[in-house]
């Protein structure tokens, strides 16, 4: 199987770490996208691992002189979306970096041009595979907390110093479809329902000369059947903090409350002697699970009803902060 990957702006590791399972998987092709850009460090990645990449500066030239099975997309956030678009036209399946469009209308394009492909499409969603957060899902999918009634995710990063691009929203997206894009998929994951409607805000405060990255944000969802969602959203966590981000979700059902903070799964409900703690544990990987699905070996985590669905909410969410108003699906 040809794969070929594009960028070095994401997580080009769920690839790189599933690459060593997947024997079959080739890489044949690299691009980074941009100019801006060094792929050096990915060839020499690939060279060392049984890869031997032919390299291209265009990469529309590379997908019609390979013709791959996937493609990768890592580029530039602002061509996520044409990226996307152009190997759709072409029949190749793709692994896109999230948010894979960081406007409305590149969003509206994507979904047209999606819909006239007969491929595969899923977003880097990663952390459906992270242990705790897979063992919450399963917990619930299997009636732990009963029916779902309310979500509360949250996601705080370390700030750091942000590469030029992260400093404006035409290159950046904001940091509602960046960083919370992950909450706002938990969301969805989690509740099984569709998003209805928005109420979001954001501020670029306290930024520490970032320009336009917003810092911090806050999104309160309503969903199908009255479920109701919030995202926190910050770059707020401090320097000497253990980890990079802190990420939690708390569902809470008709029959009880499922946790997960400091990568830990925490049950409550009417079989339990108190709060108890779960084995967090996931045997699956998501670069192996988009290939298996390519295949049709299995059915991954995430698809192109799931990746469509969140982009949208993630965009909407940025729309209602923007504008300061509610904002209907």
């Amino acid at each position: 199987m040809k794969l070929c990957m594009i960028g070095i702006r994401g997580h080009n590791g769920y690839i790189l770490d599933d690459l060593e399972e997947l024997r079959h998987v080739k890489v044949v092709g690299l691009s980074t996208g941009t100019e801006e850009d060094d792929i050096g460090k990915l060839e020499n990645w690939c060279n060392e691992h049984g890869h031997t990449p032919e390299l291209f500066a265009d990469y529309q030239q590379m997908l019609d002189k390979i013709k791959p099975d996937i493609v990768s997309v890592c580029g530039p956030l602002e061509l996520h979306a044409e990226m996307c678009i152009e190997a759709f036209g072409r029949g190749i399946n793709v692994f896109c970096e999230k948010p894979v469009a960081i406007t409305l209308e590149d969003f509206e394009r994507l979904k047209v041009a999606y819909d006239e492909a007969k491929v595969h499409f899923a977003a880097m969603m990663g952390l459906r595979y992270h242990p705790a957060f897979y063992t919450a899902w399963r917990t619930v999918r299997d009636g732990a907390v009963g029916v779902v009634r309310l979500i509360n995710t949250r996601k705080s990063y370390k700030l750091g110093q942000r590469q030029p691009y992260y400093l404006c929203r035409e290159t950046y997206g904001g940091t509602i479809p960046w960083v919370g894009s992950h909450a706002i998929d938990w969301i969805h994951w989690f509740s099984g329902e569709s998003f209805c409607a928005v109420y979001a805000t954001h501020t670029v405060m306290h930024n520490r000369d970032h320009e336009e990255l917003e810092m911090s944000a806050l999104c309160h969802f309503t969903l199908t059947n009255d479920v109701f969602a919030s995202s926190s959203i910050d770059y707020l966590r401090p320097t000497n903090a253990p980890t990079h981000s802190d990420d939690r979700i708390r569902v809470a059902g008709t029959d009880g409350v499922i946790e997960v903070r400091k990568g830990e799964v925490y049950l409550i409900n009417g079989e339990t002697d108190g709060e108890e703690q779960l084995p967090a544990e996931c045997d699956r990987q998501i670069f192996r699970d988009f290939v298996g699905h390519v295949e049709g070996k299995t059915t991954s985590l995430i698809g192109p009803k799931e990746t469509l669905a969140v982009t949208e909410a993630c965009l909407l969410a940025r729309k209602s902060a923007d504008e300061g108003r509610v904002v209907s699906f």
